[in-house]
């Protein structure tokens, strides 16, 4: 094989490995932010890999909110903030198991603003309820899968509800 040709081949490869391991990761996005239909609510979905795990384990999400502190840290919501575990269904093949939780906040006093994201927490349990596996991902931007956006398609790191 010639040399250029070779190296076509390897440049094709290592970006499509990484973009189909991307696709078995776990993920999580806001999928509603404060809309006409939503008023002061965030929405968050996550999505994680079926498969991988052994025998039919059980799939389950938490989804948790974060809000953004004046210095630009982030912390729990005191109350209100935590689904608890949801299940998200049994790993018998591959794929991809989705979820998804919203939340509805009081809205801000008047001239403040509220900037949220979501924590999820993905566990693979197994029927004994044994943790096989765990994952924790914040949310990010530019998912596809995201059913139940408003509007739809909506995918988000972050939220921001303005008084």
């Amino acid at each position: 094989m010639p040399l250029r040709r070779m190296l076509v081949c390897v440049a094709v490869l290592s970006c499509a490995v990484p973009a189909a391991a991307a696709a078995r990761a776990p993920w999580a996005t806001v999928n509603v932010c404060d809309t006409a239909s939503n008023p002061d609510t965030i929405g968050i979905r996550g999505s994680m890999p079926a498969g991988g795990a052994p025998g039919a384990a059980e799939l389950f999400m938490r989804f948790q909110l974060q809000y953004e502190r004046s210095d630009g840290t982030w912390r729990a919501l005191s109350s209100g903030g935590d689904s608890g575990f949801i299940s998200a269904g049994r790993a018998r093949a591959r794929g991809t198991r989705q979820a998804g939780h919203s939340f509805t906040v009081s809205p801000p006093r008047a001239g403040s603003v509220y900037t949220l994201r979501g924590l999820v927490t993905f566990e693979w349990r197994a029927k004994d309820s044994t943790v096989l596996r765990r994952a924790r991902k914040r949310t990010t931007a530019g998912h596809r899968s995201t059913a139940g956006a408003d509007p739809a398609g909506f995918s988000a790191a972050e939220c921001t509800i303005t008084a």
